[in-house]
This record gives structure tokens, sequence and C-alpha cells, in this order.
């Protein structure tokens, strides 16, 4: 076992010389193990070593029985301890979860709260065993190839150091050198579905193949280099497809499925959100189709015009839309959630600034052709603009169409109106009758900030 752990932490880079190390001690052979061999390395790497056990208090007399054992271990080897109980139980019900997946919340946030105060990496136990495991229920589950990566060897700062390891080797390990540990009784009920497949599943593999660990070794490597092949082409594809207001679906379309599935979870990613496989079949089909799907959360995938992009749906109300602000100087001032910021400057120091600033035409305006009826608001029916340089007058909707400017992008632009007459529109630019010219004297600049 040690070499399989020494091998792991100079593969992965897992621990670095005078690293300050948190193992996740529950008193299991495997955990017990980890812990022994890091201390058996700590001079030789420097190593700050420490340790933290989290009491469940789920299975009575035998969670204290486990409590003490690591406290007494962690004194004979004169590892810093910190102990943590919790009525997993109770504060499940409070957060509407499940046991399992309340227990892994606070383990995590105790070992981070821990490990953020003391500058230090978390070390859990996990061995090449579990992560077998992981990818047999993963695979049940339909899981794709990120599920069939396993159990990662570095994931921020936690490390898992005994990843190329089995449970068996861990048990050897503790059985060669006199090593005491404390076995879970839960471990024998079927009621989980890890327990299913340790007990009932990997038996069957293994009488397949002695080996199984070191066979799902090698699988998870190479889901892994697959699943980053995947990662590096559909990042590719996002940024050639890139557009204005989107993503082209004309080149969305080209790409392998694999890839266009990949290009999906990331867009969906950047809004916090991991979508279900139904999600992504649907938002292929609306790439290839034109079409809108909702994902959850206010959030829609939309293909329109040639455009693919994911947005939260508008929820302005009724009294926000009609919002109206008259024009005002060198401040700032709300109207849907969006702030708009002017500055008046004279000509001199205007076309100083355009030298260095891309596009400052467009939000500039000739500042003696506003009117004082003029107001900052958003579009409503009948209005109509003559932008710069067209020669022609054409209805704001019209031409928002034209421009493929994004239906929820049409109802929270700012405009700056006199009437029904557009001065300057967010998205399109200023007005023939307002642009800046040889002429002018004042310019107003306006600022959008989301």
């Amino acid at each position: 076992m040690e070499n399989k752990l020494l091998k792991a932490i100079k593969e992965y880079s897992l621990i670095e010389d005078g690293d300050k190390i948190i193992v996740a001690l529950s008193g299991g052979a495997d955990s017990t193990a980890l812990l022994c061999s890091l201390m058996s390395i700590r001079e030789s790497l420097s190593l700050t070593i420490y340790a933290c056990h989290i009491n469940h208090l789920l299975r009575g007399d035998e969670s204290f029985r486990d409590e003490n054992f690591v406290r007494e271990l962690c004194e004979k080897l004169g590892v810093e301890l910190f102990v943590l109980q919790c009525d997993i139980n109770k504060l499940a019900s409070e957060r509407n979860l499940g046991s399992e997946e309340c227990g892994r919340q606070v383990r995590y946030d105790f070992l981070n709260k821990n490990a953020t105060r003391l500058g230090a990496k978390i070390a859990t136990a996990h061995t090449s065993t579990d992560s077998m495991e992981t990818i047999l229920m993963n695979i049940s589950r339909g899981s794709g190839i990120k599920g069939a990566r396993g159990i990662p060897p570095k994931r921020d700062n936690i490390i898992r150091p005994l990843i190329l390891a089995s449970r068996a080797d861990t048990e050897e390990y503790c059985k060669a050198h006199n090593i005491p540990y404390v076995n879970d009784s839960t471990n024998s009920e079927r009621l989980y579905t890890r327990n299913k497949v340790r007990l009932d599943v990997v038996p069957v593999l293994r009488g397949i193949n002695p080996s199984i660990e070191e066979a799902f070794l090698r699988f998870s490597k190479s889901m892994k280099e697959l699943d980053e092949f995947i990662e590096k082409s559909a990042q590719t594809a996002l940024s050639e497809s890139k557009i204005e207001n989107g993503y082209s679906c004309e080149k969305l379309k080209k790409l392998d499925k694999p890839i266009l599935a990949r290009t999906i979870e990331i867009l969906c990613n950047k809004e916090n959100i991991e979508p279900e496989s139904v999600h992504i079949e649907l938002i292929e089909k609306a790439i290839k189709n034109s079409g809108a799907v909702s994902i959850k959360n206010g959030i829609m995938a939309i293909s329109s015009q040639g455009i693919f992009r994911i947005y939260h749906k508008n929820s302005m109300n009724n009294s926000e839309r009609k919002s109206e602000i008259p024009v005002f100087i060198n401040s700032s001032a709300m109207i849907c959630n969006k702030n708009i910021r002017t500055e008046l400057v004279n000509m001199e120091e205007f076309l100083a600034r355009a030298k260095f600033t891309k596009n400052l035409f467009t939000i500039s305006l000739d500042y003696a052709t506003i009117s004082d009826g003029a107001v900052f608001r958003n579009r409503k029916a009948g209005d109509f603009i003559a932008p710069k340089g067209r020669g022609l007058t054409k209805p704001l909707r019209k031409l928002m169409s034209e421009m493929k400017i994004p239906a929820e992008k049409r109802d929270s632009a700012i405009l700056l109106a006199d009437e029904n007459n557009i001065l300057w529109a967010e998205e399109i630019g200023v007005s023939e009758q307002c642009c800046v010219k040889n002429t002018t004297q004042k310019v107003l600049i306006i600022y959008i900030d989301e």
C-alpha cells in the first residue's frame, strides 16, 4: 500500500514539502491506514498532520465507540484532532434532505472550515474500491462519461492519496503493522445503494476478474482522457460559434452529438444549472429546428433567427416597463434593474476620449439636439427611429427584428425618446438627428450598467 500511496502522491501532485494536511478520520481501516501512512512520511516531507472526526450520532453507542477510538489513536500518534458531534437525522429533517446527503454536507463543511482556518489540504481515504463502486452506481443510474470517471485523485483542496490502493490493501496494511481499526456495522446492511453494490455486485465481478479494481482504474483513466477531449472540443466549438447576442445555430448544428451536448451543458453551468439529459435532448432539437426550452428557475434556452442563447426570463412587471425618467446630467438612475449613467463633456474632451474608447460615438449624442421633453424609457408600440448613417426611418420593432436582437432584450432595452421618436437606443445606437457632428459643442454620453 505504501508504494501505491507514494505513486499517487507523485503522479497526481497531491502533496508538496511543508504541506499541512487534515485527514478525514472515521476510524475505519481506510482512514486509519491513511493517517498512519501519512505519519510515516511526515518527517521526510516536513508535513503537519491533523485529523477531523464527525460523530453523526446515527449508531448509538457505536458512534461514541468510534469517537473514543479516534481520540485514543490521535493521542497515541501525537496528532491534533478536531471532533464535531451532530444529530444528522434531526438536521436532515430540518433541511429536508436525506441523511446521507446531509451527512456529506456536514462533513465537508466541518473539514473545509478547519482547512481554511489552518491553511491545510483535506485528505480523504477514498480508495480504488470506492471509485469502482461509484462508477458502478453512476452507470446504473444512466450516467454519461463524467460519471464513468469515478472519484478524482484531486479536487480543489481535497486530495485522495489512497486512490490507487484497494480496500484490501488498507486492511492488509493495518494487519501488517498491528494497527487497530473499527468496523461500521451499517456497512453490512443493504439499506444504501453503495452497500448493495459492495455486497452483491462487486463479488460477482471479482469472480470474473480478481484484479477488478485495477481494471476499473484503467477504465476510469480512459474515461477521464475522453472526457477532457470532449470538454476541450466543446470549449473550442463555443468560442468559434460565438456571435453577437449568442451562438450560431448553423455552426452548432454541425457539431458531433457528444460535443454539442457538452456545449449545452457548459452554457447551462454558466447559469448555475445542472441540465438533465431530457433538457439537453430538447435543447438539441431546438437548435436544429428553432424553438424554446424551459430549463428551471426561470431560465430559458431559445433558438431563433439562427441564434442560440440561454437567458433568465424577464420578470419585470408592467409598472416597471412603463417607468420614464427625464434626461439628467452627470448622475445615475434605475430603470428595469438597469443603471443609467450620463456624463456631459465638451467636444474637445470627447474627441480626446474617442481616440482610445471603442464605439464611443454609438453611446454619445449632441446635447443641443435633445428636447426638454425627452425621457429615458423602454419601448412602446409606434416607436420609430432613423439610425445614424442608414438614410431611412423605420419602426423600432422592425429594426430590432432585422438586427436579430433577442426578444428578451427588446423589451428591456433603454431608449432616449421624444414622444415616439427615438433619439438613442440601447443595442442600436444614436439617431441621425442627434449624432455628434463637427458643429457639436457639448456631448451627452450614456452608460448602461446591468
